[in-house]
């Protein structure tokens, strides 16, 4: 998401992709991962994620 928005952050949290809502396929799943700064997890994916 920082490198969609023209910046470059360290990430600190592995993110699920597609939530996973309580299914252990997906929460274990490394193809559902990707790698987010807090500040992108915390604000832009949850509002994305309650979006849906």
């Amino acid at each position: 998401m920082c490198t969609e928005a023209g910046r470059i952050t360290a990430a600190s949290i592995a993110d699920h992709v597609e939530p996973h809502r309580g299914d252990e396929a997906k929460f274990f799943d490394p193809q559902n991962t990707q790698s987010l700064c807090k500040s992108c997890h915390d604000s832009d994916k949850q509002r994305a994620e309650r979006a849906q």
